[in-house]
């Protein structure tokens, strides 16, 4: 099939790329042309991983990009809307939502034969139905189920394996609001014959994404809650505890083989400094907000929201414990992304961190294996920005790891050659407590 995808953001152009590479001709749109301009020569203006050889592979010929909106529409069958719904504090911004939908509208209007819009950014549930419909109708002057289909396909993209979860996807979830708009979208996912798909109204399918972000975010701050209830009690590793969670049977599957598999949900059962990037901060916030304007307080997402927003102090109260006084303290900070294999720096429990150790004194060193140019712009003036791992931990006094880099492994190795021994803080409890004479860490 033709498709169109209006957003070359982490989902759009993951989207778009996957797409083309499961037999489909994609044309990616954006308002950016440098963006345009790299993705036509076969570059991903996004740090994630096999995009760039992928890109490599399909441009031109089965992708391309584009600054005009009317012709990509014009040139496709379906067009998935792919486009960043911001969240201020009470509400989602769906100005980008309605802008694409009329612009799409309008190219609908010169346009003969049926067509299908799909939402594939995530917005609250309604919105596909009431305020996407709206500007389609009101633009093109059709009327969706007759002249046009109307879809909602969320997805479940996880940043730095984005492109494998699109490939390998657990669940496809299709929204419609009737059987047609539903069959044109299994049409562009028929090479999945074996992953199980929902068909449900847009409505559910917006939820659908709601609750799956919502149930990871809550296994995140359960899980330091826990790690925060050790450390208070004393004598209790929280690493230790979940790992012994992590062998019951509800998270485990025994092989015919015999071999024991534990189930990835278990990555989100783990103590850490808390979770950040595009999705699960914005994402409960805003499910809480909707779900308050409708009446309904949501206690539990609200008490997981304030766990995680807490969680970047429980880092400075682990140092204050060797450091009382900060004031001229040495520190390394390694990871900037809000996890590894993205450079996505959005919600990093990294930020606050930083600008708490700043304020208190501290002379700051950050690195990041590739997030270090992004946030460049968004971290305080004093904070120095180290070129290497090596150079990030070559004279300090402390080390805080709060990112999971694989990179970061070394860090017991380059400590040890170069003599040193600073207090190193796990903010992931990522290395052994022993791999370091001095180790302290979220949970312990």
């Amino acid at each position: 099939m033709r498709v169109s995808i209006i957003g070359t953001g982490y989902v759009g152009l993951v989207s778009g790329a996957c797409f083309a590479e499961i037999g489909h001709t994609c044309i990616c749109v954006d308002v950016d042309p440098r963006k345009v301009d790299r993705i036509n020569r076969g570059e991903a203006p996004i740090h994630e991983v096999a995009l760039d050889e992928m890109l490599r592979r399909l441009v031109p010929e089965r992708l391309t990009a584009t600054t005009d909106l009317t012709r990509a529409v014009l040139d496709s069958e379906i067009t998935f809307i792919a486009v960043g719904t911001p969240f201020d504090g009470k509400h989602i911004d769906l100005r980008y939502i309605r802008e694409a939908a009329r612009q799409i509208g309008a190219a609908l209007r010169e346009k003969r034969g049926y067509h299908v819009v799909v939402v594939k950014s995530t917005v609250v549930p309604g919105t596909t139905d009431e305020v996407v419909r709206t500007a389609l109708e009101e633009t093109s002057g059709k009327k969706a189920g007759v002249d046009f289909g109307l879809g909602m396909n969320p997805e479940f993209l996880t940043e730095g394996v984005a492109v494998s979860d699109f490939m390998q996807p657990d669940r496809i979830v299709l929204g419609g609001i009737d059987a047609r708009s539903i069959a044109v979208q299994r049409g562009i996912y028929a090479p999945f014959t074996t992953t199980p798909i929902i068909e449900t109204t847009c409505k559910t399918a917006e939820m659908i994404k709601y609750v799956s972000n919502s149930v990871l975010a809550t296994l995140i701050s359960f899980s330091n809650e826990m790690a925060n209830a050790c450390s208070a009690m004393g004598g209790v590793d929280a690493a230790d505890v979940m790992k012994g969670v992590h062998l019951a049977r509800y998270f485990t599957t025994t092989m015919p083989s015999g071999e024991r598999v534990t189930a990835p949900i278990t990555s989100f059962l783990w103590a850490g400094c808390g979770y950040g990037g595009s999705c699960l901060p914005k994402d409960t916030k805003a499910l809480s907000a909707h779900a308050g304007a409708h009446g309904q307080d949501m206690p539990l997402l609200d008490a997981v929201i304030r766990t995680n927003d807490e969680q970047p102090a429980r880092m400075m109260a682990i140092l204050r414990k060797h450091f009382p006084q900060l004031r001229g303290v040495r520190v390394a900070l390694l990871g900037l992304a809000f996890k590894e294999d993205t450079d996505d720096i959005r919600e990093s429990p990294a930020l606050p961190i930083a600008r708490m150790l700043v304020e208190a004194g501290a002379i700051v060193t950050a690195f990041d294996p590739i997030a270090n140019s992004v946030a460049a712009s968004v971290l305080p003036a004093s904070v120095r920005l180290a070129n290497n791992l090596g150079d990030a931990v070559s004279d300090v006094d402390a080390v805080l790891l709060v990112t999971r880099w694989d990179e970061f492994r070394q860090v017991p190795e380059l400590l040890q050659a170069a003599g040193k021994e600073p207090l190193l803080i796990d903010g992931r409890r990522f290395l052994a407590r022993t791999a370091v004479p001095r180790y302290d860490g979220i949970g312990l």
